[in-house]
């Protein structure tokens, strides 16, 4: 068994992490940390784990993460890189569900992100944990940059694509929608029930700090920078993102063949058959990404669906499949769960 902490337990990522954790068989809980909330048993804040979480949240400090074999940091932007050289120091390893490591390039991150980076050394380091592209480097990490939301979605829509050197690179256009968990746990009015209910919206246009990660991942694949046009939208409903991906064919091939063979070993990547449309409730709940490939009337234009559901594939469940690469568990473990439906 392994020791495990989590930073920041109250928001949806951490719940999440918890509610995956609990069930799985290599893992023992030690500590989850909540400065706010230290002392309140978890499942008074988060009922659906009565039974299967036996802690109270403590502060970070008193928490004794040193002692943990892997501490997760499910927190806002800025926290990991302040807390993760102490307990690199002291031999744990480390999963950033935010963004802290996820960009190499400091200044290009400082200007996505407006702080200054506190642990550049560790950027270097970090891993970036896409496993459908670094599982054997996880497997080795000290330190993991667990992928956002976004850039999950649309870069496992397009690598087959990049990989294969079929698509024009200089003209990609990710069409991107989310619900409004993907906003996190917390008072704002955009993701009040009145405000976000029968409601459809862009934001983001003139650029999202998503972008730059996307990017980074398909430049690393393609060899080149690429160009990249990304748009997100907020849709109505808790959870789950639906990625719709474009881009121009340089040549014949068959793309169905080509997006089986990407995927055909991947636990946790599902190709649809040939004319499928998948849905955000289709992966609700489960760390599944579902793709579908089209060629709209056999032209040059190809149209790619991608679906994740954005607290899972794409952020608590990839974070524990990259445990799972670390600790040499199988990689589905805890992981094994039948999508939510209706």
């Amino acid at each position: 068994m392994i020791k495990v902490g989590i930073v920041g337990g109250t928001g949806y990522t951490g719940v999440e992490l918890l509610r995956l954790l609990s069930r799985h068989p290599g893992v023992e809980l030690k500590a989850i940390t909540s400065r706010k909330e230290a002392g309140l048993r978890v499942d008074a804040m988060f009922p659906s784990l009565r039974g299967r979480v036996d802690l109270a949240f403590s502060a970070p400090e008193s928490a004794g993460l040193a002692q943990c074999d892997v501490v997760f940091f499910a927190t806002p932007n800025g926290i990991a890189m302040n807390e993760a050289v102490a307990l690199l120091d002291a031999g744990v390893r480390v999963i950033d569900l935010a963004a802290d490591f996820r960009i190499r390039d400091i200044a290009e991150w400082e200007k996505w992100y407006g702080m200054t980076h506190a642990a550049p050394s560790l950027v270097a380091e970090a891993v970036y944990g896409l496993p459908e592209v670094n599982r054997e480097a996880i497997r080795d990490a000290r330190l993991i940059a667990n992928p956002g939301c976004y850039p999950t979605a649309v870069q496992l829509g397009f690598l087959p694509l990049i990989e294969a050197g079929v698509i024009d690179t200089a003209t990609l256009i990710a069409d991107c929608k989310s619900g409004v968990s993907g906003a996190g746990r917390k008072a704002e009015v955009g993701a009040l029930f009145a405000e976000s209910t029968d409601s459809f919206k862009a934001y983001g246009v003139a650029g999202h700090r998503h972008l730059p990660e996307i990017r980074q991942g398909l430049s690393r694949v393609s060899g080149a920078p690429v160009g990249l046009t990304f748009v997100p939208h907020l849709t109505p409903m808790v959870r789950g993102i639906h990625a719709t991906l474009y881009g121009r064919l340089d040549r014949d091939i068959d793309l169905q063949a080509l997006f089986e063979l990407r995927y055909h070993d991947e636990p946790f990547v599902d190709v649809l058959p040939a004319g499928s449309h998948p849905e955000t409730r289709s992966v609700r709940g489960a760390n599944l990404c579902r793709i579908a490939v089209h060629r709209p009337q056999g032209g040059d234009t190809v149209v790619v669906l991608s679906v994740i559901d954005n607290l899972v594939k794409g952020a608590a469940g990839q974070a524990v499949q990259n445990l799972n690469l670390m600790f040499g568990f199988d990689e589905a473990a805890g992981l094994d769960i039948v999508p939510l439906m209706p």
